[in-house]
């Protein structure tokens, strides 16, 4: 009896590679329902009164309206806090991208002697939490008088994005061919023409992961606005909602309406940049 081909041997047989196929689609599929369960409940309980939500957790609302929006609109100012929120953030994020960037391209793409240093400086920053040293900052900001403005938060959002973002940065710096800053140099564009319309273009993808990853936990955080800010004119939109929680009772719809409203812009920004951010995921777990 003739022994089967090495080659053949070593192959799956199709059912097996179909079986294996099913399976990972399925895991993820409901890993996906996971995640999409606690977006729908929020959607869901926005649209209920409290004692709907603690009677119907779970089913939909007996009436679809925009008046609890509405009073959360008014009560909680959210006007005023979403503005803070977007400028805080935004500004946070143009001041973490116009200096990481030239940082991790200066890193990337030039040889002097003390690089490797500074980049294990930047490295050690992504392994010290930020909170450590909160006492620090809080004195710092109080001898600048940054206090209660939104400087303070700007300022430090930016700098605990820094360590990350220039990792990654980085890491797409120096995939890119040298051949680019050649024919460029030859063409009689100077550094910063070299970087800003040649290099930062190419790593797009990388900036869009550095922008969704910062600008969640920013979005989200609670901690620093409740330490650097005092009165309600820069409050966030995090620091505002507790608004709604009561010591003996917590208005429950209000709470949902306003979860789901501030997680819109979040919602914008990853459908616009989300194309990108894959891209960079992907070239990310490639390149390593």
């Amino acid at each position: 009896m003739r022994s089967p081909h090495p080659a053949a041997a070593g192959r799956r047989p199709p059912d097996a590679r179909w079986v294996g196929r099913l399976a990972i689609y399925l895991f993820l599929t409901l890993l996906a329902l996971g995640f999409l369960y606690p977006i729908v409940l929020m959607v869901l309980d926005a649209f209920k009164t409290t004692p709907e939500i603690f009677r119907h957790p779970f089913g939909l609302p007996s009436h679809v309206g925009l008046e609890t929006f509405r009073e959360v609109w008014r009560r909680a100012h959210f006007g005023l806090y979403l503005r803070n929120s977007l400028l805080v953030t935004g500004g946070s994020l143009l001041v973490l991208l116009a200096t990481a960037a030239p940082a991790a391209y200066a890193l990337a793409r030039y040889r002097f002697p003390v690089r490797g240093l500074i980049f294990l400086f930047f490295l050690a920053g992504i392994m010290v939490p930020i909170r450590l040293g909160i006492l620090p900052l809080y004195l710092l900001m109080k001898h600048l008088s940054l206090l209660d403005t939104p400087f303070a938060l700007i300022f430090t959002y930016a700098a605990s994005g820094m360590p990350m973002s220039v990792f990654l940065l980085s890491t797409f710096f120096r995939t890119l061919p040298s051949d680019l800053e050649d024919a460029a140099r030859i063409d009689g564009c100077g550094e910063y023409r070299i970087f800003w319309s040649i290099m930062l273009p190419l790593v797009r993808p990388a900036v869009a992961t550095v922008t969704i990853v910062n600008v969640v936990p920013w979005w989200n955080d609670f901690f620093f606005p409740l330490l650097f800010l005092q009165s309600n004119t820069w409050k966030t939109v995090p620091l505002g909602m507790q608004i709604f929680f009561g010591q003996h009772l917590t208005n429950w719809s209000l709470v949902f309406a306003g979860m789901l409203m501030a997680s819109l812009p979040l919602l914008a920004i990853y459908l616009l940049m989300s194309r990108q951010f894959i891209s960079g995921l992907t070239s990310g777990a490639l390149k390593g």
